[in-house]
């Protein structure tokens, strides 16, 4: 075949890349905020989403059913030409006489100039989608996930809630923020009475729902009795947990009531350790009261987005005990304002350890909700007095006491026999609860001799708190004999809501799971890479192997297993090359043998978010959902880069320390194949690619464990990314210096075993 022909095919083929490259280019659409963030059952309403990359959003996906969305209206910033052209036109009404016309399109223009402007400021949000939201009156109330997907994939998610009261939405006013580049003045720090800014009536009860920007301050005025019992609670961080690219991370909302004359009545900006205020109030005669909501620090932006829940509304605020045993009914005592009852019976009959939300009902409204404790240890309730070791309660591990710090200084102690090498666990769970209690765990032996204190341990499947303030002692016991637990609040606070569960006894190894991301992109037959977190419990070191629950045909995982001894693993899944257009909702499951018998556990969905520039958070999700995304040749050039599971199975390769192994890999033949390049994707030090061959069949990969840095039994999955490595002229020398990568994707996992050199 002539040279020509050759470099017609290679062409050809290449023709693929180009279109991969401008791919490339197309992130996934990324939300900032919804507004308003939720609805009433039974209405239908129009919402914005805003963000970056919306160009190509064709659906939008909201949790839970019960609901029906259209994508109305999708808004791009402006273009440097259709800016250039604005500036020019105004420049031209300049000039004009100022009639009434000139007037009204002078106006329209530096509108949608100081709009650009704003955007160029915060370019995250700077593309908007409009929603029609229809929500049925069935729609099960409470908080959901909205996502958007389109051609270049499936967006994060954002909370949205269904509400039950009538909603309101603050009134717009005149768009006076000047950008950050024309300079503008510091908003000053205004007094809470100060009446700038317009009144909007509402009716009680109801939702309100505003956005916050610089300076902003909304108030809403309502009229109420005497001697309703007013709740006021606020949605804000709880819908946007973390801004990644603000400062210090967050909207700080305050909420404020006044009465008719501006006397400031109640003011909060936090509930207990909840950042999001909630008040309550008392109201003590018939008039008009002012509700006023802004930021602590007068900041604002559009995704500064709150929503308000105020009347004689039923609100929690403390229940006990925070926890039963599975497979019996517990009885409840219920802290709280505007509730029916002081006392209910929780049925766990067929409940699976793990924490499940605790709904109290008003007639036809729900309460805030509550977790509630779910486990298998036997149950027990604090005595008092047991304030000091003369009076310690006894107890005979393994139990779990639920108990409170009844009041400010409150300790309670507790005593229990133990024998020399015993291992003893002891936690508090309280915080993690909905209790303010932020608890201290000391061990002491029978003569008073601190062994162990716990002030706060860090958990992290409790991927929204920022103060961990929960306590673990595991402790190997010295002697045989008496020991004491004395549990108190750091602060020596204490009342009704401070109460606590305490876990003592022998270790209880286990496990919980989390999958990062959410959300996953990946075209047709291709493969996208998880990495699943494993969070131990009481020194369980197993193997955790991972499956796919009831997924569609053709959703394989590589890779699909936590080696023993690792909280982390990086996985691929392969969606077929048959995969729908619409985004799919996927389960895992992860299994371990644990003292010979099975434990099976599910695996959360979350995303790996940032507050404040540097912590980092494993934010859970509501559901796995995977997207096809991108071109589907890319799918089929990768399929034959895999290896046959029939062949290779999940059974791990064989790397000799301070060795090499062949891995053969099916590959495209042909031109294509030279131009096929590997490597790999974020290795574990010491293991490496040391050479990539042809063979008659596909692709060798020769892989390497440099025996200084790995050590026989380590294990785990090698990601291999794939690229075509295009030469633009390849009779030009100098464009065949100037090779060009164009990435293609990953390969399933491989999983691989460090051995002994035979």
């Amino acid at each position: 075949m002539s040279i020509s022909r050759w470099t017609s095919i290679l062409g050809f083929l290449l023709l693929p890349a180009i279109a991969q490259a401008a791919w490339a280019q197309r992130p996934a659409p990324h939300l900032g905020y919804v507004y308003p963030a939720g609805g009433r059952q039974g209405t239908t309403f129009r919402v914005t989403v805003g963000g970056q990359y919306l160009g190509g959003v064709e659906k939008a996906h909201l949790s839970g059913g019960g609901n029906r969305i259209k994508v109305i209206e999708k808004t791009q910033p402006l273009k440097p030409k259709e800016v250039a052209e604005l500036r020019e036109r105004i420049q031209k009404l300049r000039k004009e006489p100022k009639d009434a016309a000139v007037r009204e399109e002078m106006a329209e223009l530096r509108k949608k100039l100081d709009k650009f402007m704003k955007q160029r400021a915060n370019p995250v949000l700077a593309e908007t989608v409009m929603l029609e939201v229809t929500l049925t009156p069935d729609a099960e109330p409470g908080k959901r996930e909205l996502r958007l997907s389109g051609r270049s994939g499936l967006s994060n998610p954002l909370v949205f809630q269904v509400g039950q009261l009538p909603e309101f939405r603050e009134k717009e006013s005149p768009d006076d923020w000047v950008p950050p580049d024309r300079n503008p003045p510091i908003p000053r720090m205004r007094p809470k009475s100060d009446a700038a800014g317009p009144e909007m009536d509402v009716t009680l009860p109801a939702v309100v729902n505003g956005q916050i920007m610089p300076g902003d301050v909304d108030r809403y005025r309502f009229a109420a009795r005497k001697g309703q019992r007013l709740v006021v609670k606020v949605s804000a961080r709880q819908l946007i947990p973390y801004l990644a690219d603000a400062v210090p991370g967050w909207f700080q909302a305050t909420a404020a009531l006044a009465d008719d004359q501006g006397k400031e009545l109640a003011y909060d900006d936090d509930y207990r350790f909840h950042p999001d205020p909630v008040l309550f109030y008392k109201i003590p005669k018939d008039g008009r009261y002012v509700l006023e909501i802004k930021d602590a620090l007068y900041r604002g932006r559009e995704d500064f987005v709150y929503r308000v829940a105020l009347g004689e509304l039923p609100f929690v605020t403390g229940i006990f005990p925070r926890g039963g045993c599975a497979g019996r009914q517990v009885a409840v005592k219920l802290g709280g304002g505007n509730l029916a009852v002081s006392r209910m019976t929780v049925d766990l009959k067929g409940k699976i350890p793990g924490i499940i939300p605790l709904v109290v009902r008003n007639q036809e409204l729900i309460a805030n909700p509550v977790p509630f404790a779910v486990d298998t240890l036997p149950e027990g309730l604090e005595l008092e007095p047991n304030d000091a070791p003369a009076g310690a309660q006894v107890i005979a591990p393994p139990i779990i006491v639920n108990g409170r710090i009844g009041r400010p200084g409150d300790a309670d102690v507790f005593r229990f026999e133990g024998r020399a090498g015993q291992r003893i666990v002891a936690e508090v769970v309280a915080r993690r609860l909905d209790s303010p209690l932020d608890s201290l765990l000391k061990l002491t032996d029978a003569a008073g001799r601190q062994l162990a204190l716990s002030d706060d341990c860090e958990d992290l499947g409790d991927g929204l708190s920022t103060h961990h303030a929960d306590s673990l002692i595991a402790a190997a016991l010295p002697a045989d004999g008496a020991y004491f637990l004395h549990l108190s609040d750091t602060q020596r606070h204490g009342g009704a809501a401070y109460s606590y569960r305490l876990r003592v006894g022998p270790p209880q190894p286990d496990f919980s799971l989390r999958v990062v991301p959410s959300g996953i992109n990946v075209p047709a037959g291709a493969s996208a890479i998880l990495t699943v977190y494993a969070l131990r419990k009481d020194g369980y070191a197993g193997e955790i192997s991972l499956t796919l629950k009831d997924a569609p045909k053709g959703y394989t995982l590589s890779g699909a297993r936590v080696p023993a001894g690792r909280d982390r693993v990086r996985l691929t899944l392969t969606i077929p090359p048959s995969a729908p257009k619409d985004p799919v909702a996927l389960t895992l499951k992860g299994r371990a043998t644990i003292r010979g018998r099975l434990s099976l556990r599910p695996v959360v969905p979350a995303d790996d978010m940032m507050q404040a520039f540097i912590y980092r958070h494993l934010v859970p999700a509501e559901t796995l959902m995977a997207a096809a995304a991108g071109p589907p040749w890319i799918g089929k050039v990768l399929s034959r880069l895999t290896r046959d599971k029939n062949d290779a199975g999940e059974n791990p390769i064989k790397i000799p320390a301070g060795g090499t192994v062949e891995v053969p890999l099916p590959g495209p033949r042909g031109p294509l194949r030279d131009q096929i390049r590997l490597t790999l994707n974020e290795p574990p030090d010491g293991i490496a690619i040391r050479e990539v061959s042809s063979s008659r069949n596909g692709l060798i990969l020769l892989l390497s464990a440099d025996a200084g840095k790995v050590k026989p039994g380590f294990e785990g999955n090698l990601i291999v990314d794939a690229f075509l490595e295009r030469t633009p002229d390849p009779g030009d020398e100098k464009s065949a210096a100037n090779k060009r990568r164009i990435p293609l994707g990953v390969l399933p996992a491989i999983p691989f075993e460090v051995v002994g050199r035979q």
